[in-house]
């Protein structure tokens, strides 16, 4: 690993560390460390103000996203039931962060770039 990716990854976690009061949580897979922050105040069932902060443990480039949760919907169709994750857009490419640990980054309809299992930090 050279010496300014250890570098990178280190001030990530620092920086992560420092706001887990804010809500942030980390899901490490085998090659990214994401970092996910919710800007809603506690309580809220849904929120469309969350970061995805990622870093490739490979290269060290790391993108940031602003995205939402992500819901399962009751009978009704409109009142959001079951937390599903996180969901973040960019063009035609979604990210998506579930709670059971998957990350899944497809582009288009079909084409999956990424689909990773990792473990969340809290």
């Amino acid at each position: 690993m050279k010496l300014p990716l250890l570098l990178q990854l280190i001030a990530a976690i620092v920086l992560v560390t420092g706001s887990q009061a804010c809500g942030a949580d980390i899901l490490t897979t085998a090659n990214y460390v994401v970092t996910i922050t919710t800007h809603c105040e506690e309580g809220n069932v849904s929120c469309d103000n969350v970061s995805y902060h990622g870093i490739s443990k490979k290269t060290g480039k790391s993108i940031d996203l602003k995205g939402s949760t992500k819901h399962a919907m009751c009978a009704d169709g409109v009142t959001p039931c079951k937390f599903l994750g996180y969901q973040f857009k960019i063009g035609n490419i979604n990210y998506l962060v579930l709670e059971a640990g998957a990350l899944r980054v497809v582009k288009g309809e079909k084409d999956v770039l990424v689909d990773e299992i990792g473990e969340w930090t809290y």
